[in-house]
């Protein structure tokens, strides 16, 4: 699974979101950006993250898995890692909507995802620091997939 290396933590990422939610993709775009990094994009659908992504060349994107079109957000997240060479994480409430190769994406936040999720999802892409402590995969809202068997994926809710 890629992840963005070679980052100083001071370097600003920039991020995609693809939520067709509104007031999460605001919340979310002002959470990345009190972190520093630039939100390049809101997209809400399938063909509206690809023309973005192709247009706007993200280092990173947070995929919600149901958007407006459907739960076409798996479609997107395999894109943009397999031709456009993104670094994705999904977000959803649902885990189950994950396939079992992660459609390349690096983890999932869950919903409703915590500020403490989103900074741990961008430590893990930026610098590979895996969330740590004693049963974190139970309490944390990020998992990276490399940290998961697939049984374990499903945990995530």
């Amino acid at each position: 699974m890629r992840r963005i290396v070679g980052l100083s933590s001071g370097k600003s990422l920039r991020i995609l979101v693809v939520e067709d939610e509104i007031l999460i993709a605001l919340e979310l775009e002002s959470l990345l950006q009190e972190a520093g990094h630039d939100v390049v994009g809101v997209a809400t659908s399938c063909d509206e993250a690809l023309a973005m992504a192709r247009d706007l060349a993200p280092d990173l994107a947070f995929v919600d898995i149901h958007l407006t079109d459907g739960p076409t957000g798996v479609d997107v997240c395999r894109h943009l890692t397999s031709q456009l060479g993104v670094t994705t994480l999904f977000m959803t409430a649902n885990a189950k909507r994950i396939p079992e190769d992660f459609a390349g994406a690096c983890g999932v936040i869950a919903k409703p995802y915590t500020e403490r999720g989103v900074r741990e999802a961008l430590a893990y892409v930026i610098v590979g620091q895996k969330p740590h402590g004693a049963g974190a995969a139970q309490t944390m809202t990020f998992v990276p997939f490399e940290a998961l068997s697939r049984e374990d994926s499903s945990q995530v809710s």
